[in-house]
């Protein structure tokens, strides 16, 4: 199953560059997740953040692969432990669809998206800065597949 995981924003730090990096290569065989990097829209002084977070929404939405589950990464989306998202995981396998996750910028996601998505995943109800989300979800769908391994990563 192919995961891409389509994220605003570029240029980002290198911790989580090296962050996101070792996760993904750690998910592999059945499984694999390849970023892709939206370009944000124009911030500043006079920047209309509508029409920013306008233009990231047509560019992502753009990026997602063909028949594939969508899924709006946003706090107020469900939450799921690490049991649930294991669970999830292996019925996203079991269905031989590609997932696209869709994390938005600084302003979160653009209502396009969130209406194209099929379901809506909250890592948590603390509001989380988009580079870090990165790292936490490639960090996380490491260690669900490695339940779904029986990889002693996990541990509960």
């Amino acid at each position: 199953m192919q995961i891409e995981l389509i994220s605003v924003g570029n240029r980002m730090p290198d911790w989580v560059q090296q962050g996101y990096r070792e996760y993904a290569r750690r998910i592999s065989g059945e499984c694999t997740l390849q970023l892709v990097e939206i370009a944000p829209g124009r911030r500043g002084k006079r920047a209309d953040i509508a029409r920013a977070l306008e233009e990231e929404g047509e560019r992502m939405l753009r990026a997602i692969p063909r028949d594939c589950l969508v899924i709006a990464l946003e706090v107020g989306g469900k939450r799921w432990s690490t049991e649930q998202l294991a669970t999830q995981m292996s019925h996203w396998m079991a269905a031989g669809r590609g997932v696209a996750l869709l994390v938005g910028g600084p302003d979160g996601l653009a209502e396009s998206c969130r209406q194209r998505a099929d379901l809506h995943w909250s890592l948590s109800p603390l509001t989380l800065p988009h580079p870090l989300v990165r790292v936490v979800l490639a960090e996380q769908l490491y260690r669900a597949l490695s339940l779904l391994r029986n990889h002693p990563y996990h541990r509960a």
